[in-house]
């Protein structure tokens, strides 16, 4: 009995650790969420992401980009990528991915934004799905922004492999991530799933599956069919 209590308790504690650590990779979910609800519900600009995501092949979404720095500047966050099926129009699971660049000049302070890329091609999803993607980098592939500012139309950038965007103060607009990287991260992968898990198994053979990216995937969805 007591060596049962023992094996109990490992087991309680292993499954409590377990959910702490995933902590971390749910908030990186439900900030990509707050992104999806944003863009669901808002004019302007987001009626140009609306538009796109109904034929996207793909979605990142970092939810909080840190730029800062003292004459030297860099960014970087975590985010997730979704592949939507273009047969059923529905959404998988996410994949972690981080996002890190850098830039020189005179940068004094820290911005936090949430950004996205609106991946529209095959070609352009399985670039992003190697071991590292350069953003605006990679020969063969176009990207573009969504518009200027928050009303601009995404027409002049009509057949781009990537859209760009960003959020700040409630309004959707244009950000430059020329030469930012894109790697994932099976480590965070694993954690939120419980298992080893490649992106590829994740996004486009769905075999992963969790109630916290429930809202995610049925937000865009629900975009993706109107």
């Amino acid at each position: 009995m007591k060596r049962i209590l023992t094996l109990l308790a490992a087991a309680l504690l292993l499954a409590s650790t377990q959910v702490a650590r995933a902590s971390e990779q749910q908030e990186v979910v439900d900030g990509a969420t707050i992104v999806a609800d944003k863009i669901q519900s808002q004019g302007g600009a987001a009626t140009n992401i609306r538009e796109l995501l109904h034929r996207a092949r793909a979605l990142l979404v970092v939810p909080s980009l840190i730029k800062g720095g003292f004459f030297l500047g860099g960014q970087g966050g975590t985010g997730v990528l979704l592949v939507r099926d273009p047969k059923t129009n529905s959404w998988s699971s996410p994949a972690f991915y981080g996002l890190a660049g850098g830039s020189f000049g005179l940068q004094i302070g820290v911005e936090v934004s949430e950004v996205a890329l609106i991946i529209m091609t095959d070609k352009a999803l399985e670039a992003v799905l190697q071991n590292e993607f350069k953003v605006g980098a990679e020969a063969g592939l176009t990207l573009a922004t969504v518009g200027a500012g928050a009303e601009a139309s995404t027409t002049s950038n009509v057949g781009a492999d990537i859209y760009s965007f960003s959020e700040s103060k409630g309004l959707f607009g244009g950000i430059a991530l020329q030469g930012a990287a894109l790697n994932p991260k099976p480590d965070w992968d694993k954690i939120y799933y419980g298992r080893a898990l490649t992106t590829r198994e994740i996004v486009l053979e769905r075999k992963a599956a969790t109630s916290g990216a429930t809202r995610l995937r049925t937000t865009l969805d629900s975009i993706s069919q109107h």
